[in-house]
């Protein structure tokens, strides 16, 4: 069964282009995780503040490996320097899948 993580956190527009090598970094190492099928950000294109969140994970056990990482830690501290803010994701159980 197949973890899905949708949503989106919010900082000042002005804040974007400082906070991309972060996200950046924190892409390169989610993406080398054993489990990670998809993981993603995105700017939103009418709101700049606004970014994207989609992750894909093979199972629940990958995903709580995930949230178990030193970079995970460090990523949610540097939180406050971007004025992170508004972190609204949610898990979706994925119990089949099919190209549409």
């Amino acid at each position: 069964m197949s973890i899905i993580i949708a949503g989106a956190v919010r900082v000042p527009p002005g804040n974007v282009e400082r906070f991309r090598p972060a996200m950046e970094s924190m892409l390169a190492a989610s993406r080398g995780e054993d489990g990670c099928v998809v993981y993603s950000y995105a700017v939103d294109v009418e709101d700049p503040g606004l970014i994207r969140v989609f992750e894909v994970w093979r199972d629940r056990a990958s995903l709580e490996a995930h949230f178990k990482t030193s970079y995970m830690a460090a990523w949610r501290a540097a939180w406050p320097d971007f004025e992170v803010t508004d972190r609204k994701l949610i898990a979706y159980e994925v119990g089949a899948e099919y190209p549409i």
